[in-house]
């Protein structure tokens, strides 16, 4: 292991309004556990929020902080100024402004301070303009969204990505697997591996390890020609394939394929295929602000009016009431 004392970091965890709790506390405590298999404190970490007043977690729990930006400001020109910034954000980020923010995160990357983000961290991060060309992660309820609106960013549904000095992760356990990959960086895996027994896991997952859970498992469905059209129709959103392409694909006929879908989906695979791109839109209009129109294109709908009415049927409102709705929810 490397000699102790070698290793020291210090950490910003920056929280935003309604941060994740479970990622904020799945890359803290392995690093408390850290200190305590190496015996010194190797890691050190503040929190801050934007005035240094106490934030609301997403799940209602309040966390006092010892930092505000402005305090923040004066530490980066000193022995106090932060070896990374993790920015910890969850629900609503899309509404997150701070200007001020932003520009403190560019101030501090440009110093050569490494930048995390938590959950829905790598939206900020994007605000701040540290993301164009670079790989990120955020949680797959988010992906849409953000990659409409960013498409500038490398994003990808993994569980964690390090571009350089850019740390994301998609939030939930998956903060966990971030911090045991700079643990392992900073010191070995002999190190990551009791820190693993402490917080009883089983192993590190890698970047690329799945989001969610496999279709197999997600459906309940078992028939793996199913599976693959699945898969197949989730990869062709925006320009839907027909049905003769997917059964050229997987080697079926047409009558085949619907007969499978009926038994193991209870629907026809067009009925299937339009849920799945509805659902898609639905993302959209919540997480981002793109014109209905340009929703319905990025979705696989040659016309808007077609679109509303396919919404309409499925959700029983209009695209634009979804996105009011939507509004009014965060505004409250």
């Amino acid at each position: 292991m490397t000699q102790k004392n070698a290793v020291r970091r210090s950490i910003v965890f920056y929280l935003v309004p309604d941060f994740t709790m479970i990622a904020f506390a799945t890359a803290l405590e392995p690093l408390r556990s850290a200190n305590r298999m190496l015996g010194y404190p190797a890691y050190q970490w503040r929190l801050a929020s934007i005035d240094g007043k106490p934030v609301n977690a997403s799940n209602g729990v309040e966390c006092a902080v010892n930092t505000s930006l402005d305090e923040e400001r004066r530490k980066m020109a000193g022995p106090d100024r932060p070896s990374m910034v993790i920015v910890c954000s969850g629900l609503n980020v899309e509404k997150y402004n701070q200007k001020s923010a932003f520009a403190w995160l560019r101030e501090e990357y440009n110093r050569g301070v490494a930048i995390g983000g938590l959950c829905t961290g790598a939206y900020v991060l994007a605000q701040a303009g540290l993301l164009s060309n670079k790989r990120c992660a955020i949680h797959w309820e988010n992906l849409p969204g953000f990659s409409e609106a960013f498409p500038k960013a490398n994003v990808f549904a993994d569980l964690f990505e390090v571009d350089s000095n850019i740390y994301t992760c998609a939030g939930g356990t998956a903060a966990l697997d971030m911090m045991l990959k700079l643990i392992g960086d900073d010191f070995d895996d002999n190190l990551v591996n009791r820190v693993c027994e402490q917080v009883l896991t089983d192993r590190v997952r890698s970047p690329t390890d799945r989001q969610r859970l496999p279709l197999r498992a997600r459906l309940g469905v078992q028939n793996s020609k199913v599976l693959t059209i699945i898969e197949l129709m989730e990869a062709n959103l925006a320009e839907p394939l027909s049905l003769v392409e997917i059964a050229d694909h997987v080697g079926l006929s047409r009558r085949q394929i619907e007969r499978l879908f009926r038994q193991e989906m209870g629907r026809s695979p067009a009925r299937y295929y339009l849920e799945i791109r509805l659902d898609r839109a639905r993302h959209l209009l919540i997480q981002s602000s793109l014109p209905v129109v340009e929703v319905a294109v990025a979705c696989g709908f040659v016309s808007a009016s077609h679109f509303s009415k396919c919404y309409r049927e499925l959700y029983a409102r209009s695209p634009q009431q979804e996105r009011a709705d939507r509004k009014q929810l965060m505004a409250a």
